[in-house]
């Protein structure tokens, strides 16, 4: 497994040596750079619900989009445009949830999404464009990738050592921090396996740098299982056989996936059969206590193969195995994995149902819309789930909303109309379906489409060729020796792949921290063109002054950034009006609260909440028919959702007037066919109806 490259003996140090030359240091700059933007976007937007803390990311994502967009205006080749039609399709599907706000069920929630989208879609040029500048700068992303993914899988597993000064109100065993959401701990965790596999095995790394591949390995495959995330976990199986399919890497693979797994198997081997550790509901002492004796179990762990990565390092520079014996454990290595699904067969087969039987019950155990599992680590051996109803009902949307959905968004206000569950859903959990939800087979097309566009784009870049019909494979010999790159290159496909495959069993679209980083990786595949002919910056920059139409272009991307800007920060301060008029109203300063309000609706003529909020303040100033104005502006906002007509009928029925309360009432129990509140308000106006 040694590099057939002979180690070359440092030479004399040159003149100067000691000052810190940033062109030598570019790549690995490049990296920490990249690793801080997407760290700081996993930590600071969380699960993506802070209105908050995602707008502040929202706009940094814009104005790093914007900032590239100038650069390339500046500092470009004139060249094909790779990634062209990827760019405009995604561009056209922001257009289109925008343009859902006309007919959303939900406008203020689909403003929201609208706003998500056009910062994903920032993201996504942006990286397409650094690809176009930096084309070598492959490397970088691939460690920044790494970097920031085993950040936040260590970080979810500090909280663990530490829950009473990190967390100390999360009760949850599954990891939660920083993300929100276990799947997306499990999620981020996959996604950096084959960056971390890649960096620990390529030849060309350092050997600092292969002697950290086995921990960042074991530390991204502990967060994995204690997330307890059974489609990450499968996921990331997938992912892996594919850069082992694709990457010519493989006994170097086998040797830091191995050394990796073994740290994870101790790490989670201690902290899954614990109690303390991986039940809901512990008390915050007894979870301290586990997380201490836990933090130095991994910290061991840790160091052990650390220790081991080392040594593995230091023999991948040896003399390489020979051919012969490179062969034999090549082929033990098939054998045993083709062992595995053989194995698998005739478990199911000597089971008490036999195979046919064991094959029935599964597909019922997947397909049952009534399933569910608990939190317990013994959930990954149960295929027990809810998928199927989440699916169900996000079908169901789009079918009665074909063309066009319900709006950004607005499967969550939706969907309620035909569900039978009174468990409330905010997310269809699956890509596909939330988006024909949503935004109908307007909004499929235009994802699938620039799906295939993407994945051209891909192809180009790794060196994909045809062989007949629809057969493809990778073009032999890269031109330019730049098989290091291709590997490199297929890795970020790799990643891109692991979150696609996810979001058919989830919603981590909305999660900017797993969202952004395979936005990022997707953009650069696509911006970078053929691996052999990669776009490289202008000889000379142009000047604005010699070149008037830049200069144009430049200060109509000023314009639109501070347009955009100001579009996604409109609702955060709606939101802040509001909650100002809400604590003016508790100190009983009704006036200044009613100025407030009135500032939110201004802000946020699409939110709801702003307008029921209004209403109360009328109502507490003695104004009962701008009250009741307030609550019709809510019906007419958003006449799909059945809260602005339950909260109009129950204000009429207070009001003395339960004609008018029952017609509102039955409205909303037929846009909310199981809510368990609007009833007794029925029952209550049928009795003073007599």
């Amino acid at each position: 497994i040694g590099t057939h490259a002979p180690a070359v003996p440092p030479g004399p140090r040159a003149a100067g040596a000691g000052r810190f030359d940033v062109a030598e240091h570019g790549e690995a700059l490049g990296a920490l750079a990249l690793a801080a933007v997407l760290t700081a976007v996993s930590f600071m937007a969380g699960g993506g619900t802070a209105l908050g803390a995602n707008t502040v990311v929202q706009v940094g994502l814009v104005v790093i989009g914007a900032s590239v967009l100038l650069a390339l205006l500046v500092f470009s080749t004139r060249a094909p445009g790779w990634g062209a039609t990827s760019l405009l399709l995604f561009a056209a599907l922001a257009a289109l949830t925008y343009a859902s706000l006309a007919w959303s069920v939900n406008p203020g929630n689909s403003w929201l999404e609208a706003n998500r989208t056009l910062s994903y879609l920032a993201a996504f040029a942006a990286a397409g464009g650094l690809a176009r500048l930096f084309p070598g700068g492959w490397r970088a992303l691939v460690a920044a990738v790494a970097l920031c993914t085993t950040t936040v899988a260590a970080y979810a597993l500090l909280v663990k050592v530490f829950p009473a000064t990190l967390d100390p109100r999360d009760p949850l065993g599954r990891l939660n921090a920083p993300l929100g959401y276990w799947n997306a701990i499990g999620l981020m965790s996959a996604m950096g396996l084959p960056a971390c596999l890649w960096l620990g095995a390529s030849p060309l790394s350092p050997r600092w740098v292969r002697t950290l591949g086995p921990p960042a390995m074991a530390i991204l495959a502990s967060a994995l299982l204690m997330s307890v995330s059974r489609g990450a976990l499968a996921i990331a199986v997938v992912g892996l056989l594919i850069w082992f399919a694709l990457v010519p890497l493989r006994l170097r693979g086998v040797a830091v996936l191995g050394l990796g797994a073994a740290g994870a198997a101790a790490v989670s081997g201690w902290a899954l059969p614990s109690h303390a550790l991986s039940d809901d509901n512990v008390a915050l002492a007894a979870r301290t206590s586990a997380g201490h004796t836990f933090g130095l179990v991994a910290v061991l762990a840790v160091l052990a193969t650390l220790g081991a990565g080392l040594l593995l390092a230091v023999r991948m520079e040896g003399r390489p195995l020979r051919p012969d014996i490179r062969r034999r454990v090549g082929a033990t290595l098939l054998v045993l994995l083709a062992l595995v699904p053989v194995a698998g067969v005739g478990a199911l087969a000597a089971s008490s149902r036999g195979l046919t039987g064991e094959v029935s019950h599964i597909w019922t155990t997947l397909t049952n819309p009534n399933g569910g599992v608990g939190n317990q680590p013994n959930r990954l051996l149960t295929l027990s789930n809810t998928r199927t109803r989440y699916w169900s009902e996000g079908l169901t949307v789009g079918e009665h909303h074909l063309l066009l959905g319900a709006g950004a968004g607005g499967f969550a206000v939706a969907y309620q109309r035909y569900s039978h569950s009174q468990f409330p859903i905010s997310h269809a959990h699956n890509y596909l379906i939330e988006t024909f939800a949503d935004l109908g087979l307007v909004g499929v097309a235009i994802s699938l489409a620039l799906m295939v566009a993407w994945m051209a784009a891909a192809g180009r870049a790794v060196a994909v060729e045809r062989v007949r019909g629809s057969i493809w494979r990778l073009r032999a010999g890269p031109a330019g020796g730049r098989l290091d790159e291709r590997g490199g290159l297929i890795t970020l496909v790799v990643v891109v792949a692991i979150f696609g495959l996810h979001s058919l069993t989830d919603w981590n679209w909305f999660i900017p921290g797993t969202a952004v980083l395979a936005l990022v990786c997707a953009g650069w595949l696509a911006g970078r063109g053929p691996l052999a002919t990669p776009v490289a910056r202008a000889a000379e920059p142009r000047h604005p002054a010699r070149a008037p139409a830049v200069g144009m272009a430049i200060v109509l991307a000023l314009a639109l950034v501070l347009a955009a800007a100001w579009g996604i920060a409109q609702p955060l301060r709606s939101a802040d009006a509001d909650a100002a008029a809400i604590g003016a109203l508790t100190r009983g300063q009704s006036g200044t609260a009613l100025t407030d309000a009135r500032s939110a609706v201004s802000d946020d003529p699409l939110a709801l909440d702003p307008l029921l909020d209004l209403s109360s303040i009328y109502t507490a100033r003695g104004q009962p028919e701008a009250a009741r104005a307030e609550l019709l502006d809510a019906v007419r906002l958003e006449p799909e959702n059945p809260v602005p007509w339950q909260t109009l009928g129950g204000y009429d029925l207070q009001r003395g007037q339960p004609g008018l309360a029952l017609a509102e009432l039955d409205r909303a129990l037929s846009l909310d066919p199981w809510s368990i509140d609007i009833p007794p308000l029925i029952q209550t106006a049928q009795a003073q109806l007599g």
